[in-house]
């Protein structure tokens, strides 16, 4: 009986101390999931869920380095965006810009590296082999000028301008000199209603941060009328 007693003592400390070790443990989990989703929200876009501009990079020059040729870049804007803004108010704005965000994530799919960039300006980068491009990105462009729904019923009109750079045009895998090459493009094609693919030539247009210098109206990263 001594021997039974003595063992369930033993036992019973240590099934003390196991639950004692597993409480700071199971708080230590929980922490860790916390600081998990921060990080994860911190890279992410709240009104788009698109990445952020330094997530985007990052995840851009990895999909490059992996998938070189096969890679595409893509730079986009929303057409006259400043007047939905001005006309309809900062709401309806922000439900353009948070659609557009959706559309784009669905088109590209989820191995992709989808950002936005800074107001309505939109990049991406996945692998996309050359016989489907022209058909994928013709999908794209009508996907985003497809009328937006808003919350109180109000249809808005909306289009984008998307240029398009790969490394076997541009003769680069350089993420800035092909988002360069991409969004020159994009402007030379604005309101086209096409994507516009970029050539090696594009790519010599002189920029900071990997856009055009000198956009109309703008700073290098600003907005796009």
């Amino acid at each position: 009986m001594d021997f039974v007693l003595r063992a369930q003592a033993r036992f019973g400390q240590r099934a003390l101390l196991l639950t004692t070790a597993a409480v700071p443990l199971t708080g230590w989990a929980v922490h860790a999931i916390t600081l998990h989703k921060k990080i994860a929200a911190s890279r992410r876009d709240p009104l788009t869920g698109l990445l952020r501009r330094d997530a985007y990079t990052h995840r851009a020059r990895r999909l490059l380095a992996r998938h070189g040729d096969n890679a595409v870049v893509a730079m986009i804007d929303a057409d006259k965006f400043k007047a939905i803004n001005d006309g309809l108010g900062h709401a309806a704005g922000d439900s353009v810009l948070a659609e557009f965000g959706t559309r784009l994530a669905a088109w590209a799919g989820p191995a992709a590296a989808v950002g936005r960039l800074g107001g309505d300006e939109f990049a991406l980068v996945l692998a996309l082999p050359a016989a489907r491009r022209v058909q994928r990105l013709e999908q794209l462009v009508r996907m985003l000028h497809t009328p937006v729904v808003l919350d109180d019923g109000r249809t808005v009109d909306v289009a984008a301008s998307v240029g398009v750079a790969t490394p076997a045009a541009v003769a680069s895998r350089d993420l800035s000199v092909l988002q360069r090459a991409a969004d020159t493009a994009l402007y030379e094609g604005k309101h086209s209603g096409r994507a516009r693919f970029a050539t090696a030539a594009h790519a010599s247009v002189p920029s900071v941060n990997g856009r055009r210098a000198g956009r109309p109206g703008t700073a290098a990263w600003g907005r796009a009328a």
